[in-house]
């Protein structure tokens, strides 16, 4: 497996980055007290951040954010490591693995696509045999925004071949046919939304 060739030092700023973390561990006392439990605010927090950056379009802080994000995923791993449950090899490890086995097109015996739909339908494929749910949420946290949960769970049942019926009277009710309409344009009902606040503030701003 090759992949491109991007300059003379490409994984060296993630290696120096590791040595940081583990410093930062030994001799920092607040990032030595830090458990998994305790960082979690601070994930979350910086993926809502993440996301801001995105809706805004604003690359640079797109790039500082990405920075930040990435922080948490090497505090979390530098802690595993002391722990002994496992370290930074081994998470990359394993999503390189999965990014191989989910995406025979590229890297196995399938054939090469320039279907988006086709290949998103045998990725799902391939995880829904690999976790062997018995769920449609199966796997989904229960935190996940309402929107998103509710794109995802209809997607399960309609790969499932399940029948759903989004009317009636209910206000959540008339809230999962918003999802399953935005699902038939295939659009992304939390980010359509997500814009819509977005262009409404914008506009009562620039209000006089």
């Amino acid at each position: 497996m090759t992949g491109p060739v991007t300059g003379r030092d490409e994984g060296q700023p993630l290696v120096e980055f590791l040595h940081v973390m583990r410093r930062l561990r030994a001799e920092c006392p607040w990032k030595a007290s830090q458990t998994h439990r305790s960082l979690a605010r601070y994930l979350l927090e910086e993926t809502h951040e993440t996301l801001e950056a995105l809706d805004t379009g604003d690359t640079e802080h797109l790039r500082e954010e990405l920075g930040d994000l990435l922080l948490q995923v090497y505090f979390h791993a530098v802690i595993a490591e002391e722990s002994g449950h496992f370290d930074l090899d081994d998470v990359t490890r394993d999503i390189t693995e999965k990014m191989v086995r989910r995406n025979p097109h590229v890297f196995g015996d399938g054939e090469p696509s320039n279907d988006a739909t086709a290949v998103n339908e045998a990725w799902e494929a391939i995880k829904a045999t690999e976790k062997d749910r018995s769920s449609v949420t199966d796997g989904l946290p229960p935190t996940l925004p309402a929107l998103l949960y509710a794109d995802k769970v209809l997607d399960r049942l309609a790969r499932q071949g399940a029948a759903v019926d989004t009317t009636g009277d209910d206000l959540g009710d008339r809230l999962l046919g918003l999802v399953a309409e935005a699902r038939a344009e295939g659009r992304d009902p939390e980010q359509a939304l997500r814009d819509a606040v977005r262009r409404r503030v914008e506009r009562t701003d620039g209000q006089p």
